[in-house]
């Protein structure tokens, strides 16, 4: 008996079905959606095969839609980049599956790597760029759903290294090793 309480379980917690919740059909927490991008990155016979590589455009293709959310598989070649922009009200989850992609923000310059992955509040402002040598793909994992995405001005990014920024979506588990950026 624990000292420090009163409680007692008696028998086996997991026959008292009505107490566990039910496994949620759709993510609904930040690190819910870092775990859907996470086991989609980790499937490759899901995305691997519908990945096109265009040198005139960025390619994507919606992946998948749920409630709130949407999914979209993105090509790099080489010189490609997003332009600056900003995601409107959606936060976001970018992962990179194959390659490398360059991120710039107010911030500064970043390289991900294959299995690297960014969380970002909504507003948060950045480009993407494959500087690389080689093709890359990426992952990007949307919630609400991105209903628009504003360019910016490249004198958007000015520094301000040191000033900390409120995260406004859900926080993530304690457990998690994803980058956490916030608008």
């Amino acid at each position: 008996m624990n000292s420090d309480s009163d409680l007692q379980i008696a028998g086996d917690i997991l026959e008292v079905l009505h107490l566990l919740q039910a496994p949620r059909e759709h993510p609904a927490t930040v690190a819910e959606f870092v775990g859907l991008a996470r086991s989609i990155a980790a499937d490759r016979a899901q995305w691997e095969h519908l990945v096109r590589y265009d040198a005139t455009t960025r390619w994507y293709h919606r992946l998948h839609t749920g409630p709130g959310y949407e999914v979209w598989l993105l090509s790099w070649v080489p010189g490609q980049g997003s332009g600056l922009h900003d995601h409107g009200r959606s936060c976001g989850v970018l992962t990179v599956l194959d390659g490398e992609l360059t991120e710039h923000t107010e911030r500064g310059t970043r390289v991900l790597e294959a299995g690297a992955q960014r969380v970002f509040a909504p507003g948060y402002a950045h480009e993407v760029v494959n500087d690389a040598l080689a093709p890359a793909v990426s992952l990007h994992v949307y919630f609400p759903g991105l209903t628009e995405m504003p360019m910016l001005p490249h004198s958007a990014l000015r520094s301000t290294a040191g000033t900390p920024t409120p995260i406004a979506c859900a926080a993530l588990g304690s457990s998690e090793q994803v980058d956490t950026v916030g608008a």
